[in-house]
């Protein structure tokens, strides 16, 4: 199995805010278990600086939607970031092609990772069921989405 990683659950600051959202467990689980695994940041990938300004996909749309043209993903100041965003994503979904990625543990709540809730749009820190455009778009190429609890919950078992 080889797995897609976001980059900012290994440690890499590839957060917006500069940051990362390390996560031990699964560092160690992916050592420990030898997994083979590509650690990758769509945003980066697709032009944005890191830090960045937040982004959201805009109320009222969903990743579907911005994958078929519809909507948009905005900064907080309203800046258009879609083309940055759907490069990413594209940019991801060939390189798993092309390396035979079969799953994906991504970041919950980011507008590109999210997979079972993200913002709202808003940018009043208001989550919503849904998933973000990157695990959309890989979920329609047949890469499973493995729920990090999950994933942490079958390695400790």
């Amino acid at each position: 199995m080889k797995i897609l990683i976001s980059a900012c659950l290994l440690g890499l600051d590839t957060k917006y805010n500069g940051k990362s959202n390390k996560n031990e467990v699964l560092i160690r689980s992916l050592k420990e278990n030898h997994i083979e695994f590509f650690p990758l940041c769509s945003e980066q990938l697709g032009g944005l600086t890191t830090p960045r300004e937040p982004s959201e996909i805009e109320s009222g749309y969903t990743a579907k939607d911005i994958l078929n043209g519809k909507g948009r993903v905005l900064t907080k100041t309203y800046t258009d970031v879609t083309k940055q965003y759907l490069r990413g994503v594209k940019n991801i979904l060939n390189f798993c092609k092309k390396f035979n990625i079969t799953h994906a543990i991504l970041q919950e709540q980011s507008p590109s990772c999210g997979y079972t809730k993200v913002y709202d749009g808003t940018f009043s820190d208001k989550l919503i069921p849904g998933v973000g455009i990157l695990t959309q778009l890989l979920k329609d190429n047949d890469i499973k989405i493995i729920e990090l609890e999950d994933f942490k919950k079958s390695i400790l078992n």
